[in-house]
This record gives structure tokens, C-alpha cells and sequence, in this order.
């Protein structure tokens, strides 16, 4: 490369052996190029700037949208379960025509968190989000059929109320589901986790209201009652764990 008068000649030599040429770039084209090569360089870092927080939106898009398909998926949930109380309270307009009562006596029962005794249920607290399980786990009394034996294993480490079908489960304390599933055992059952190392199990539904990860208040309808997993008829299983094992529920539990 060598200047020549007010340019700058640059002199190619072929590696084929050929006549070397000369191309003479004026101070002009010198200056389009460094220009045109200034601005390659700034839309390059203002690609790469404007790339990261197009990433981050992309991100945060992705976490909407997975939080718009749980909340949908919740919502068909409830719109289902609506549907099926409706399918109750019909079966129990239906009982009370036939047996002559008043459709407004057990009402009540069909309230998720009835604060007033109605048809053997017992009138919740006044704070319905104590986390201590001290609540009758039904809207009704049931009839205890099996008692706590002391264990897990081959004892029974719960209490067993018989109920119809579609009776509301209630959760017996406020606290975190940390499991809504199904069990060979337990069929269909809810674990509540109410702190200080206490919780509480409700087996052998036919419906689950609530799912793993939502806070319940004490006295929410958590399931319905049924006859899934190991069972030879409608009941619900009650357990309360302490540290992991089952107590009584009749210490910390009074049927109504």
C-alpha cells in the first residue's frame, strides 16, 4: 500500500503469478468506508443491548402463560365442582319435597363455612384461619364407625365417619395442602400441613375441591366424601399426624 498525491494506491499481487494491479481509493471512499464501518459497529451493540431485554420479555411471557393455563385449569375445576353442588342441592330439594321438609332447615349444610349449628354440625370459630385443627372435619355428624388404634401399619391410625356420598369435607384447621392425589389406600385424600410439625388427612373421597399448593382457612370444603381406594362403603378417613405420627384425632377434635 503506498499514498499517492491526495489518495492512498493499494497494490494486489495475484498468487497465481499474474500482473499485480493498483486500486487507488481517494480520501473520499477512505472516508464512506470508516463511516459505513462506524455505523456496522453501533448497530451491532445496539442489536446486542436491545437482544437481553427482549430475552427477560420472552422469559417473563413464558411464566404468564403458564400462570394464565394453572389458573384456567383451577377455574374449570371450580366450574365443574359448581356444577356437581348444583347436582346436590337438586338430590336434596328432591329428599326434602318427598319427606315434607322445609328446604331452608339444613341449609346451612350447603355452605361451605357455616358459622351457625345446623342438622349436628357445631358452629365454627370466629377465626377462620387458625391453623390448629380443632374443627369436626364434616358439615355433619356422621357416625364414627372405626376409632384410632394407636399406629400406622396394621392399626388404624385414623378415625372412620360414615356419610353419604357427596358430604361436604371440610379442612379442620387452616394450613397448606401439600398433597391432593390418589392412593391405593386412601383413594382420593387431601394432606393439610397446619405448622408447628401438625397434619391432618382426609381419605376416601369422591371429589377433591382444593389442590396441592393452595391455603385453606379453617372450616373450607376441601372434597367430598366418597368410597375410593380401600374401603367397603361411603365414609370419610380423618387422621391427624404430629411430627409424622398419628394421635388421636379425639384429642385436639370434639364430635358435635
Amino acid at each position: 500500500m503506498s499514498r499517492l498525491g491526495s489518495g492512498t494506491s493499494l497494490i494486489v499481487v495475484p498468487a497465481d503469478g499474474s500482473e499485480p494491479r493498483t486500486i487507488h481509493l481517494s480520501p473520499r471512499r477512505i472516508r464512506l468506508a470508516a463511516a459505513l464501518g462506524t455505523l456496522l459497529g453501533v448497530a451491532v451493540v445496539a442489536m446486542a443491548a436491545s437482544w437481553v431485554p427482549l430475552a427477560r420479555g420472552a422469559a417473563r411471557s413464558d411464566d404468564l402463560a403458564r400462570q394464565v393455563d394453572s389458573l384456567t385449569a383451577r377455574q374449570t375445576r371450580m366450574e365443574r365442582l359448581a356444577q356437581r353442588l348444583a347436582q346436590l342441592e337438586g338430590v336434596r330439594d328432591n329428599y326434602n319435597l318427598r319427606l315434607g321438609v322445609s328446604s331452608s332447615a339444613d341449609s346451612a349444610l350447603w355452605v361451605p363455612a357455616a358459622r351457625a349449628s345446623a342438622g349436628g354440625g357445631e358452629a365454627l370459630p370466629d377465626d377462620d384461619a387458625a391453623t390448629e385443627p380443632t374443627v369436626w372435619p364434616l358439615t355433619v355428624a356422621g357416625a364414627v364407625t372405626r376409632s384410632h388404634l394407636g399406629g400406622a401399619g396394621a392399626d388404624h391410625p385414623g378415625i372412620d365417619i360414615a356419610v353419604p356420598t357427596g358430604s361436604y369435607v371440610r379442612a379442620a384447621g387452616g394450613g397448606a395442602v401439600v398433597e391432593a392425589a390418589r392412593d391405593p389406600d386412601y383413594g382420593l385424600f387431601v394432606l393439610i400441613d397446619h405448622g408447628n410439625g401438625v397434619r391432618t388427612r382426609y381419605g376416601h373421597a369422591s371429589y377433591l375441591v382444593s389442590d396441592r399448593g393452595w391455603t385453606v382457612r379453617r372450616g373450607e370444603v376441601i372434597a367430598l366424601s366418597g368410597s375410593t381406594g380401600r374401603s367397603t362403603a361411603p365414609h370419610l378417613h380423618f387422621e391427624i399426624l404430629k411430627n409424622g405420627r398419628p394421635i388421636d384425632p379425639f384429642t385436639m377434635v370434639t364430635p358435635p
